[in-house]
C-alpha cells in the first residue's frame, strides 16, 4: 500500500482585497481542507496555508474557516503599481519591491515547513519566485488572468508569460482560455475551474421565471471598463420591453471610480431602471430573484465565475464569447452566448429572453444541471492530484511503500 506525506501547500497572495480570484482561492483552500482526511483510493491530502502580503478582508475570511494565514510586514505599495496606470520605471521599482518582500518571503515558508508554492497573481509571482528559490522548493503559478495582450499590452504580456515559464514548475489555469496563453513547453499545467462549493446548504428559493414587463435583471461584477457595465445598459436602452427592475453589483477597486460615476450617469441618462448595490459579499439572494443574468465583459474573461453562479441559482444566462464562458455555456441549450462588445448583438438577446418566460426556464433548468458539473470538492481533487505529481516528480521518495 502507499503511504502519502500530506503537502504543505503555501498559496501567496499580493492582496487580501476580496475579488474573484481572491473569493476563489478561498473556496479552493477550504475544499482542500475539507478533504485533508485520505481516501480510500489513497488520494493525496493538502494541507493548505496562505499568506497575504497586505492585510485586509480576505485574511480574515482565511482564518474564519480555519485555513492557516499570515500576513508579512513590507512597504510594498500593491496599489500604486498598476498594469496601465504605472510607467515602467514605476514598474521596474515595484519589481524591485517585490525582490526584497520575495526575500522574506521564502524565510516565512521555510518556517511554515512549505513543500511548495502556489503563486495567485503576477505580482505574487515575482515574490515567491525568489522565495521558492530561496528555500529551494517548487513554485506554481494559479493562473486567474489570461496573459495576452488585451490584459497586458503585447510586451508586458510577453514578459510575464517567458517569467511564468523560467521561474515556476507548472500552472493550475482557471480555464482552457486561460491555459491556452500559457507558454507550456516542458512545464506541467492543469487546467482546475473555480468551482461552487455544493456542500454548503442555499437558503435562496427561486420563483418562476417572470413575464416579459416585470422582468429582473442582474449584472454581477467589478465596475471596471472591461467588464462592460456600460454596454450593457446601451445595449438595455434600446430593448423593446423594458425590464422592471436591473441590479448592478460591484464595487470598485484601484481607483476605478470615475467609471463607477460615468456609468451611474449612463443609466441616469438613458432613465434604467437600475439599482446599483455596490459590493455585496455574496450576491446569491439578487441572483435567485433575477430572471437573467448578463456577463457583458469587452474582452475575453478568463472563467466567469458569476456565470455558474447565476446558472448555480436559476438564471437564464446571457454570457460573452471568446474566453471562459463559452466553456459553460452551451448556446441555445443553457444559456446564449453574444461577441464580447456587441452591443447589437447583446440587445437582440435581451430582446429574445425578456419577451419570453418559456424559453428562459427551459435555458435556466438546463444551467442548474450544468452549474452541477463546477464543484469545489472536484477541483480540489484536481489540484491535489497536480502537486502530488509535481512534487513525486521531483522527489520520488515522497511516496512510500509500506506493509
Amino acid at each position: 500500500m502507499t503511504e502519502q506525506q500530506p503537502i504543505r501547500a503555501v498559496f501567496v497572495a499580493h492582496t487580501a482585497a476580496p475579488s474573484g480570484a481572491e473569493l476563489a482561492t478561498l473556496r479552493l483552500l477550504t475544499a482542500l481542507r475539507a478533504s485533508q482526511v485520505p481516501a480510500a483510493g489513497g488520494d493525496p491530502v493538502v494541507q493548505p496555508s496562505a499568506i497575504f502580503t497586505e492585510d485586509g478582508p480576505m485574511a480574515d475570511r482565511m482564518r474564519a474557516h480555519g485555513i492557516p494565514t499570515s500576513v508579512l510586514a513590507n512597504d510594498f505599495d500593491s496599489r500604486g503599481m498598476t498594469i496601465h496606470g504605472s510607467g515602467w520605471f514605476r514598474r521596474l521599482t515595484g519589481a524591485a519591491a517585490l525582490v526584497r518582500v520575495g526575500w522574506s518571503l521564502g524565510a516565512t515558508a521555510r518556517d511554515l515547513g512549505a513543500d511548495i508554492l502556489v503563486a495567485g497573481s503576477t505580482k505574487a509571482l515575482i515574490m515567491s519566485a525568489v522565495a521558492a528559490t530561496r528555500v529551494r522548493i517548487p513554485l506554481i503559478w494559479q493562473v486567474h488572468d489570461r496573459v495576452s495582450a488585451e490584459y497586458f499590452g503585447r510586451a508586458l504580456a510577453f514578459v510575464i508569460r517567458m517569467l511564468g515559464w523560467m521561474v515556476t514548475t507548472g500552472y493550475i489555469a482557471n480555464s482552457r482560455s486561460t491555459a491556452g496563453t500559457l507558454l507550456k513547453w516542458r512545464r506541467r499545467a492543469v487546467v482546475a475551474y473555480p468551482g461552487l462549493d455544493f456542500s454548503r446548504p442555499t437558503d435562496g428559493q427561486r420563483q418562476p421565471q417572470r413575464p416579459g414587463p416585470d422582468t429582473v435583471i442582474a449584472l454581477v461584477g467589478r465596475v471596471t471598463p472591461w467588464k462592460g457595465q456600460d454596454v450593457f445598459l446601451r445595449a438595455l436602452s434600446g430593448t423593446t420591453i423594458r425590464p422592471r427592475e436591473v441590479y448592478l453589483v460591484g464595487g470598485t477597486f484601484f481607483g476605478e471610480e470615475p467609471f463607477q460615476e460615468e456609468v451611474a450617469g449612463l443609466a441616469r441618462e438613458l432613465d434604467l431602471p437600475v439599482i446599483f448595490t455596490g459590493h455585496v459579499d455574496d450576491p446569491t439572494e439578487i441572483l435567485f430573484d433575477a430572471d437573467i443574468l448578463v456577463h457583458c465583459s469587452v474582452i475575453a474573461e478568463p472563467f466567469g465565475q458569476v456565470v455558474v453562479e447565476g446558472l448555480h441559482a436559476g438564471c437564464a444566462v446571457i454570457a460573452t464569447r471568446p474566453g471562459g464562458p463559452a466553456e459553460t455555456v452551451e448556446p441555445g441549450v443553457n444559456g446564449l452566448l453574444v461577441d464580447a462588445g456587441d452591443t447589437a448583438g447583446l440587445t437582440a438577446a435581451l430582446d429574445r429572453l425578456i419577451a419570453d418566460p418559456q424559453l428562459r426556464t427551459r435555458l435556466a433548468d438546463a444551467g442548474q444541471l450544468r452549474a452541477q458539473q463546477f464543484d469545489v470538492a472536484d477541483s480540489a481533487r484536481t489540484v491535489a492530484s497536480f502537486l502530488s505529481d509535481v512534487l513525486a516528480a521531483r522527489n520520488p521518495a515522497r511516496n512510500r511503500r509500506c506493509a
